[in-house]
């Protein structure tokens, strides 16, 4: 049962590492087969700390890959909470410990959670000063991937990108220092979440070089990573007024992103609004970014569309340029709103 269910998990991972999330129904119903064929009998009724650790890590990838947050983060808090409750496992197999928290801190970004993204992050960044981590240069390497990455996310997602840049150098730093130990799939993470960063805050100069170390790139890894690659430099360029590039570039992305059969509706309409953009003057584009807006807002709760939100939140960028304010002011506007929203539940409860 331990070897089945270990199994399931690495496949379930190696399949994300190699095509990213389910693009559309017929991705998710084959991994649907693959999942059910391959869950082993009565899995789900074991009581053993390995049996449920592989079947939580099993459920956490086969939602993620779904895009079924809600899913990936219960069986992500059960995966940290199996270590909770069998404390003496955190030293026996403190490798998974490490990666149940990383779920846990990405399902918390999926879903907006900011408060406890920020609480939990705290808790992984206490657990990674304990001996145990300090004294592991793996499990040093991996836990400061995991962090750097989450502390990105939140900045990515609140609009605190001030704060976000300040962070970068050290990041960079020691990234640098642990570049034996660094595979190429995790750098090309945070690279790209460093590109978004640089992307919010305006600096799309910045953001145009971060992009390129993914753009020319020539493994086959992370097919989705590589698309919004070359659709933020699209728009990073398009930002930056160079419009001579405008053309080539659209056809060249949009026949990328055609063959890696990655295009949402919302990108589809991207591209469509785009390729028409050319022919409008600076007055006439407002009312055409609000026809965009209008088309895809509706689409925000799809799953199939969220990859466009998390990975680089074309709603918000649509709604700054309709509302005529930097996309970092609608992001942090949101994050204020939920914030306030979140004490204002916590009064009534009180």
């Amino acid at each position: 049962m331990i070897t089945r269910l270990s199994n399931l998990s690495l496949q379930m991972y190696g399949f994300f590492i190699a095509n990213g999330h389910a693009r559309n129904e017929d991705e998710e119903d084959k991994v649907k087969k693959f999942f059910r064929q391959s869950l082993p009998s009565g899995s789900a009724q074991q009581d053993g700390f390995y049996e449920r650790l592989y079947y939580y890590q099993s459920y956490t990838w086969y939602a993620f890959i779904r895009q079924d947050f809600l899913m990936y983060y219960r069986y992500a808090r059960k995966w940290v909470d199996l270590f909770i409750e069998k404390p003496n496992m955190m030293r026996v197999e403190t490798g998974h410990l490490i990666k149940g928290y990383h779920s846990l801190l990405n399902a918390h970004f999926d879903l907006r959670n900011y408060a406890e993204l920020k609480k939990e992050l705290k808790e992984f960044e206490a657990f990674s000063q304990t001996k145990r981590i300090q004294d592991n240069e793996n499990f040093t390497v991996q836990s400061f991937v995991y962090i750097a990455g989450a502390k990105i996310n939140f900045y990515n997602i609140t609009g605190l990108c001030n704060e976000g840049l300040k962070e970068i150098p050290q990041i960079e730093e020691k990234m640098a220092e642990y570049d034996l130990f660094l595979d190429k799939h995790r750098v090309m993470v945070l690279t790209y979440k460093i590109a978004l960063l640089y992307y919010l805050s305006g600096d799309y100069s910045t953001c145009i070089d971060y992009l390129q170390k993914i753009v020319n790139d020539s493994s086959e890894l992370r097919t989705d990573l590589q698309c919004y690659s070359r659709l933020m430099h699209l728009l990073a360029h398009y930002e930056l007024g160079n419009l001579e590039l405008m053309d080539s570039l659209t056809r060249s992305v949009f026949r990328y992103m055609s063959r890696m059969k990655n295009l949402t509706i919302i990108e589809q309409e991207m591209f469509r609004f785009l390729r028409n953009s050319f022919k409008f003057t600076t007055r006439q584009l407002k009312p055409e970014f609000e026809h965009f807006l209008e088309k895809v807002k509706h689409l925000e709760g799809n799953r199939f569309e969220t990859r466009s939100l998390a990975y680089l939140d074309i709603i918000s960028w649509l709604e700054s340029k309709v509302a005529g304010r930097p996309m970092q002011e609608i992001v942090y506007n949101k994050y204020l709103k939920s914030k306030r929203r979140l004490e204002g539940d916590g009064k009534a409860d009180l």
